[in-house]
């Protein structure tokens, strides 16, 4: 949409090269005969408005209006109203132009597969609780997906990465060894002991993708 000081000016451009009246030119470029006749007052003092701003902006490139408006005012002292200030500001085009958020591509979550036989694939996750004084505690629930058999709670204060090796192995001496355990990205699960012991053992890791809990649902329904 075009400014009326813009039509002001074709307006003039017009009565000058094209020789019409003041009246024909107002009346195609929609502006009053005031609106071409008026003459802008303080027109110096706007310049050095608009060469303080134009100074600052070159200097201070992430500055917006407001750090611009606020070093004048604050700083240098001057006592230009922020409405008078912000009109050359825009007439300027000094806005800053803001940088759209970059939205994220997420992958497909895998769909869950579902295991055949016992022992094909187990499941593991932790639980967090607190007790009545205060302290934390967590149990560490080992679940088969097959028949959603719970094959283990271990509750304890700190459940370290052995803790969980020494869960599995107990779990292993009377129930068989899987072939796969599903897990999330905790700590305890990508740590080298339990990778190691997991190669170890022929038994395959099967880390979920982040942010997917819905890949190891069959724990995160048994908790």
């Amino acid at each position: 949409m075009v400014k009326p000081s813009h039509r002001r000016e074709m307006a003039k451009q017009a009565v000058k090269t094209r020789e019409i009246s003041i009246r024909l030119a107002c009346r195609i470029f929609g502006i009053s005969e005031t609106c071409y006749r008026y003459q802008a007052k303080n027109s110096q003092e706007n310049d050095k408005i608009a060469d303080w701003l134009l100074r600052l902006t070159q200097a201070y490139k992430n500055w917006g209006f407001g750090l611009c408006f606020l070093y004048l005012r604050n700083v240098k002292g001057f006592p230009w109203n922020h409405k008078r200030v912000y009109r050359i500001y825009r007439d300027l085009e000094l806005n800053l132009k803001i940088k759209p958020k970059k939205r994220l591509k997420r992958k497909k979550p895998d769909t869950l597969a579902v295991p055949e036989q016992i022992n094909d694939t187990w499941s593991m996750d932790f639980m967090h609780d607190q007790l009545k004084d205060g302290r934390s505690f967590r149990t560490f629930n080992v679940i088969d997906d097959y028949n959603r058999e719970c094959l283990g709670i271990e509750v304890d204060l700190s459940l370290p990465a052995l803790r969980v090796i020494r869960t599995l192995e107990r779990i292993i001496e009377w129930r068989g060894k899987p072939k796969t355990i599903r897990c999330d990205n905790g700590p305890e699960y990508i740590s080298k002991k339990v990778v190691d012991w997991a190669k170890a053992q022929d038994i395959k890791l099967q880390y979920i993708q982040p942010g997917n809990p819905q890949q190891n649902a069959y724990v995160e329904r048994f908790n």
